[in-house]
């Protein structure tokens, strides 16, 4: 048992290392484009799994429709990022995601409408959209969140720290749990979770924010010790409830995994459900906590 764990957790280590590093080393090339096209990538496969989870089910849904609207709301909010700034994006952002509501009904409006399935289909549909593709988007808001020195970006340290502080709860919670995990969390949501993982995640997420810093310098230079340990206890609770988030999803329509194309992890979902939780908490706090860009 002790030495399945173990291979489990090394393949699941190997494939998030490599994988998050190539996502770094094209965050700290500069090469915009590539991360871009990395980031798109990685959320809409995410939402193609999403929706495959909810086919598993036999859940309804209009996959090709959330997918389309998922590359114009990516691909727009890039460009209104990289090239006018986050202040002129919200407006883009609500209006994609208006008329993705508008498509969606227009697109239900050709089905039979005597049940619950269209509220149903529509519901998926739109849920998928925004637990995926609008969530994850918020870690391309973090590199153009903060100023630029010169023409370098700083915002790909901060996304850095939001990466290695949420993995390294995502450690906590399992290497703890897997250790010495007595007293079961959320036993009808994930049998596996329990309280000591639940405190591991927390301690390492803090042990992970406090390393970052250090290590960081003055490339966090918003960051004190002090909103450095509180962003630890957030950003390790928002993981928690991320993979949790993922876990009554999964639960829901009878999968073990989102996919399969990640060794020891699974699918792409898997592998960004706690980022999906961390990266907004870090951004808002950084916002309205912090007052970075409060003036854009």
């Amino acid at each position: 048992m002790i030495s399945t764990t173990r291979s489990v957790f090394i393949r699941r280590l190997c494939s998030s290392v490599a994988l998050w590093g190539v996502a770094l080393w094209i965050i700290f090339a500069g090469f915009e484009v590539g991360f871009f096209l990395l980031v798109g990538t990685i959320a809409l496969l995410g939402l193609w799994e999403f929706y495959r989870m909810l086919d598993h089910k036999n859940l309804p849904n209009f996959k090709v429709l959330g997918l389309i609207c998922g590359v114009i709301f990516i691909s727009g909010s890039f460009l209104y990022y990289s090239k006018i700034g986050l202040a002129h994006s919200y407006d883009f952002e609500l209006a994609v995601i208006l008329f993705f509501l508008l498509v969606v009904f227009a697109r239900q409006m050709f089905e039979r409408t005597r049940d619950i399935r269209p509220v149903e289909t529509m519901s998926y549909t739109i849920f998928g959209f925004l637990y995926v593709v609008w969530l994850f988007n918020f870690v391309t808001k973090l590199v153009y969140l903060f100023p630029h020195a010169g023409n370098h970006f700083t915002g790909q340290y901060y996304v850095l720290y939001c990466i290695v502080v949420t993995k390294f709860s995502d450690m906590g919670a399992y290497v703890v749990g897997s250790l010495c995990g007595k007293h079961l969390l959320i036993p009808h949501i994930s049998p596996k979770k329990t309280w000591e993982g639940f405190f591991g995640a927390i301690s390492f997420a803090v042990m992970g924010s406090y390393g970052t810093l250090f290590l960081a310098g003055d490339r966090l230079k918003v960051l004190t010790p002090l909103h450095a340990g509180i962003l630890g206890v957030l950003l390790g609770f928002a993981a928690i409830i991320g993979d949790l988030a993922e876990s009554i999803i999964k639960r829901s329509t009878d999968t073990k995994d989102s996919g399969h194309m990640l060794p020891g992890i699974g699918g792409v979902l898997d592998l960004i459900d706690s980022l999906l939780f961390t990266a907004p908490l870090l951004f808002f706090y950084s916002r309205l906590v912090l007052g970075v860009g409060i003036s854009q």
